[in-house]
């Protein structure tokens, strides 16, 4: 541990501070964009979270002793290094023989004896505590609170002491490289105080003048040597009287009225192949720019930046806002009051939590964001590539946060040149892949053990994003941008792709279903997620090269065509389902939390109600049989797979089940449930955050889809949810939708145009708008991008029935960039 000491002064304490202090105006407890508690936080998943991508702080609200636990989103184990086990690919030829011998187990013992290396990715750190410590009576405080104000980003704690307010103020300011905290007292001169620092690494800890600063080494992992210096450093400065002085590696505040501490932290890296930076100097930058703008510039510059995103979508799920239970009630009062404003809150916390954890110029959020408190945090904390760290950028384009997605993009373009090598010393195969995890480092080879790690796929699904950007935006500058990228992933299912000598269907080989199987060993050639994700990945590429109309590349679309053509077709077994593997081998009893085969439904587009019914009809009775239970993460892609099935009531009967409430994980026994923390963390459990991701995605695609030919408003509204409203939310073709519906129906919507072209429009009632003509035939508009794969093959051991689908009214409006298109529900007059 941190070895800091620290001296209680017999003076009157401070605490924290609440939004409506920074912003100057009063914050409804109950408000939908506000957490709210009556107590501190004595557990890190009770904190309250506050980032700037860069810098993330966990916010206790204490009274005698505030703490607050520091993140930088580069302070991380290890160095450079590669896990590509040196001539693995002298092997693939007799795997591959194993696998299509039905010999699958001895190909598995043979993948973790020749491909698993020693250093299977390197874990996330953290940069302690500061501490602020006072002589405050807790007995006899009164009037307790604190918030966390989603609208501003501020995290605010009020309380009364006898005859004096203290409240604390704490923001990452946006834009700037620091974390502040501001400190009043109602009473002249009450301010004493002590600021200190602890933490789970050994720590050089200085005190000088009004700065105290904190430096550590980043630790060596799994034979790979630590590399990294973090620093992380704290300056006070005193307005209306007092003095801070150091002592004994702490500063001590006396006699003060307001205090602002500015918090600043850094590491040495630069990129993932260079730490030649300087962790100081970065520091002191940050610190020196912070102090001369002072609290008021950079309160505003934060409110501007934060807002300029996260005010793009407001959201009224109807339903009376609870003004005076704190969340941790109302998250336990769910399950029988059915609040909609806490779904609305759920929602609006994950876009809260996206932006203060990735903008661009920084890293990717992580399976936990940038917030985590361990040098040990579950699963390295790192960026687990087969569905989780996906799922993390799920609500970016849809819930207008296009730019919070930079830092993958720029993630995915690092790992395709690790990943290159990582294609030819693993499988001889040119492009570029990564398998199911990543780390800072961008290593590309398999982690874990060959049941988990052997999995080809996680650089081509996270390819798939940049595609899915450029359908959001219609931004060919960026496609033109990324089509290198995009292309090698392709290129390396062309190269790695074999026939399978017992189907003659080209395959993925070897592989696995993500963390599943029906045998004793999950090495497989072929499975159904494999061929969706190898189809995207070519298909995209086909579609992006004719987009940027790139001669000479003809005959190179004709072989990704050629390929594509020769993956297996998705089948439908024997009991209903769609099939996860090549083999009729679903158990209709399976609880499995991975539905991989799914992917095809959500998050890609290759079932359809209207073009590949029995598929759509095959995935809703995998649904069924998977259960509604599961871990958070899983709750969260459920939401948007029962969404994309149009099925509203469904997706929130599992929104239902992601919110209740685990203390903690110490009480998992008592909640088995419980799916979201106090501080309303995803609970897998343990904490991972794609879970909050997910379901704030899934709400969106209940309110608007646009991926099947059409922007459909509405098509999954739950019963519960019979008046609302929503504004903001992105579709494809870049139009931003804004509507109104009563009575269960849509009333009203409006719809700006940002670059033109063809808007189809899908609804359940029958609309009217000027401009508004019924549409026919194929929508000409490529950016909705209705996938065009072939219907299921149908076991002959199972009838197949039509899935029961509500009828639609769709329209066409040829739309010049910056139109606004107004439409309403037609009258019955």
């Amino acid at each position: 541990m941190g070895n800091v000491v620290y001296r209680v002064l017999l003076a009157i304490g401070v605490v924290m501070v609440m939004a409506a202090d920074a912003a100057g105006a009063g914050v409804e407890a109950g408000s939908s964009c506000v957490l709210m508690e009556k107590s501190p936080a004595t557990k890190w998943v009770e904190a309250y979270p506050i980032g700037n991508s860069r810098l993330g702080g966990m916010v206790y609200g204490g009274i005698a002793d505030e703490e607050i636990q520091i993140n930088e989103e580069t302070f991380w184990a290890g160095g450079p290094y590669s896990n590509n086990n040196a001539g693995a690919v002298n092997h693939l030829a007799e795997i591959r023989s194993l696998v299509f011998s039905d010999r699958a187990d001895e190909a598995e013992a043979l993948l973790d004896s020749v491909y698993i290396p020693q250093a299977k990715g390197m874990p996330y750190l953290t940069l302690g505590s500061f501490h602020i410590k006072s002589a405050v009576n807790e007995a006899i405080t009164e009037d307790y609170q604190r918030t966390l104000d989603l609208e501003n980003a501020v995290a605010l704690t009020r309380f009364k002491t006898g005859d004096v307010t203290i409240s604390r103020t704490a923001f990452a300011a946006m834009g700037n490289d620091v974390i502040v905290v501001r400190i009043k007292s109602s009473e002249t001169g009450a301010l004493n105080f002590e600021v200190g620092h602890s933490g789970p690494l050994a720590a050089i800890v200085k005190a000088r003048g009004s700065r105290l600063s904190a430096t550590m080494k980043g630790t060596d992992h799994e034979g790979v040597k630590g590399v990294l210096t973090g620093v992380a450093s704290v300056e006070v400065k005193l307005n209306g009287g007092g003095r801070v002085k150091a002592m004994n590696n702490v500063l001590k505040v006396e006699g003060a009225t307001e205090a602002v501490l500015y918090i600043a932290a850094a590491t040495n890296y630069v990129n993932y192949h260079d730490t030649g930076a300087s962790a100081e100097r970065r520091v002191d930058k940050a610190l020196n720019s912070a102090v001369k703008k002072g609290y008021d510039m950079l309160m505003s510059e934060h409110q501007d930046r934060y807002q300029a995103q996260f005010k793009r979508v407001s959201i009224d799920l109807g339903g009376a806002d609870n003004t005076s239970a704190s969340t941790r009630e109302r998250i336990a009062s769910f399950a029988t009051d059915n609040d909609p404003a806490m779904v609305a809150l759920l929602f609006q916390y994950g876009r809260y939590l996206l932006i203060s954890s990735s903008q661009p110029g920084g890293q990717p959020a992580n399976l936990q964001g940038i917030w985590n408190n361990r040098v040990d945090p579950p699963w390295d904390g790192k960026y687990t590539i087969n569905i989780n760290t996906e799922m993390n950028y799920w609500p970016a384009e849809v819930t207008s946060l296009g730019e919070t997605a930079e830092p993958l993009f720029e993630m995915v373009r690092d790992l395709s040149e690790t990943g290159a090598k990582t294609a030819r010393e693993l499988y001889g195969a040119k492009g570029w892949m990564a398998h199911h995890n990543t780390d800072l480092w961008r290593a590309a080879g398999p982690v874990d053990k060959a049941k988990y790690g052997i999995w080809p796929n996680g650089g081509a699904w996270l390819a798939t994003h940049l595609w899915q950007h450029y359908l959001f935006t219609g931004d060919v500058n960026f496609l033109r941008r990324y089509y290198p990228v995009m292309k090698g992933a392709a290129d390396f299912y062309l190269s790695f792709l074999v026939e399978d000598p017992r189907t003659g269907y080209l395959v993925t080989v070897p592989s696995m279903s993500p963390e599943h199987s029906y045998t004793n060993s999950w090495i497989i050639a072929g499975c159904t997620m494999d061929n969706q994700i190898a189809r995207d990945a070519m298909t995209s590429v086909i579609e992006a090269s004719e987009i940027l109309n790139l001669s000479g590349e003809e005959s190179y679309r004709d072989s990704l065509r050629n390929a594509v053509s020769r993956l297996a077709p998705m089948q439908v077994g024997r009991y209903g389902q769609l099939q996860e593997w090549t083999v009729d081998a679903d158990s209709p009893t399976d609880r499995h939390r991975h539905v991989s085969h799914l992917y095809g439904l959500y998050p890609s587009n290759h079932i359809s109600p209207y073009a590949t019914p029995a598929a759509f009809a095959a995935a809703a009775r995998t649904l069924t049989q998977r259960g509604d239970k599961a871990t958070g993460w899983s709750i969260g892609w459920k939401v948007n797979l029962w969404a994309r099935l149009l099925d509203g009531d469904h997706a929130y009967r599992i929104i239902r089940n992601m919110i209740s409430l685990l203390p903690d994980d110490d009480s998992t026994g008592e909640y088995p449930d419980g799916r979201l923390y106090p501080n309303m963390f995803d609970s897998h459990p343990p904490f991972q955050i794609d879970g909050n991701f997910g379901v704030t995605a899934g709400v969106a695609e209940m309110l608007l889809q646009s991926h099947d030919g059409a922007v459909h408003l509405l098509p999954a509204l739950p019963s519960n949810w019979q008046s609302g409203s929503v504004t903001g939310l992105k579709a494809r073709g870049n139009f931003d939708v804004d509507m109104q519906w009563q009575d269960g129906q849509l009333l009203r919507a409006n719809i700006l145009s940002r670059i033109g072209g063809l808007l189809r429009i899908r609804s359940y009632v029958p609309l009217e708008g000027e401009g508004l003509v019924m549409a026919s035939g194929e929508c000409p508009n490529r950016l909705y991008d209705r996938s065009v794969v072939g219907e299921a093959r149908v076991s002959d051991e199972y009838e197949a029935a039509w899935p029961v689908i509500r009828g639609v009214y769709e329209y066409d409006i040829e739309t010049v960039a910056g139109q606004k298109v107004e439409l309403k529900r037609k009258s019955m007059r």
